[in-house]
């Protein structure tokens, strides 16, 4: 049996801070993660909001630092899809695709997946120009022009990296002026004065069309409903995200976005079972409060092991 203290499903900065606190603290810690350890700031271009860099890290290196800190303290690194989970059982148990694990405690941190507009066309064309991350795809589209979808801080931050690479942008946002949205302003300032971006006001992506590949998009106006058809060579959307919660089924409670709720010490309705980072249902979905997510879960779960051993002697 592979029996941990703590297991930590999903390898972004919520959970590997939180397995950075409990393997310092001389637990067991493992952590299961489906591909690239830092989540989505692993495919983010440049961070200039999380404290202590001066001028800004790129989301790779913080990413690689948060893991070799863990790894120092003793963290095992587990590669694998999480497919079910008992959390009532007594050890916890986690099944991937090729494993079975067993833990004292659980920190789910699955993080979350891009948010799909769900028009004709995007699914079909997702992977031949319709994408969901500017970092990873950006350089296929050097000297192209494309569409980028989303009015918010992540979709000003992913135009104005694509505009290093893409020959012109247009920038498709559903709010009627630039008062409304809902970026940081200091992105914004950067869009309206990027030479090859341009903001598209209260529109809409409406389909994608192509044929073996994207070739071009047709664009609504929201006020009038005039519809207006635009060749180009890739589509970026970026209009939120959804909570990577399916593998619990129904053993938590969910927000009504499957989000997991927990209280303030991080603590989901199951004892010993805690949830960080964007999985978790919060207001701000930000590095920096992902970490003090970590952070807590951690102190919980040593008490709580500690509580554990105590009743077992």
């Amino acid at each position: 049996m592979k029996t941990f203290d703590l297991l930590v499903l999903g390898g972004g900065p919520g959970g590997m801070t939180a397995a950075l606190y409990a393997s310092r603290a001389l637990f067991k810690v493992a952590v299961i993660e489906k591909m690239m350890f830092g989540g989505q700031m692993m495919t983010t271009d440049w961070i200039d909001n999380y404290p202590g860099f001066e001028n800004g890290v790129s989301g790779f290196d913080l990413s690689q630092q948060m893991e070799k800190q863990a790894l120092r303290f003793g963290t095992e690194i587990i590669n694998g899809t999480i497919e079910e989970v008992d959390l009532e059982s007594t050890p916890k148990v986690v099944r991937t695709s090729t494993e079975e694990y067993y833990a004292k405690s659980i920190i789910i941190s699955t993080g979350t997946e891009p948010r799909m507009l769900g028009i004709p066309g995007e699914k079909e064309y997702k992977g031949r120009g319709v994408s969901y991350c500017g970092t990873c795809d950006a350089p296929f589209f050097k000297d192209k022009d494309i569409i980028v979808v989303g009015g918010g801080s992540t979709s000003m931050q992913e135009a104005l990296h694509l505009a290093k690479f893409a020959k012109s942008i247009k920038l498709i946002v559903r709010r009627p002026v630039v008062e409304e949205l809902k970026a940081e302003r200091i992105l914004i300032d950067k869009v309206q004065h990027a030479d090859n971006i341009e903001l598209m006001l209260h529109r809409r992506l409406v389909e994608v069309q192509g044929a073996m590949k994207v070739t071009g998009v047709v664009v609504e106006h929201i006020g009038t409903g005039d519809k207006e058809t635009i060749s180009l060579d890739g589509v970026f959307v970026f209009i939120g995200v959804e909570p990577n919660t399916d593998f619990l089924k129904d053993s938590l409670k969910l927000s009504d976005d499957r989000a997991v709720i927990t209280n303030v010490d991080m603590e989901t309705g199951l004892k010993g079972v805690y949830a960080v980072g964007d999985v978790r249902d919060k207001a701000v979905r930000q590095i920096a409060s992902a970490v003090g997510d970590g952070a807590v879960a951690a102190h919980f779960v040593q008490h709580y092991i500690e509580k554990l051993v105590v009743n077992e002697e």
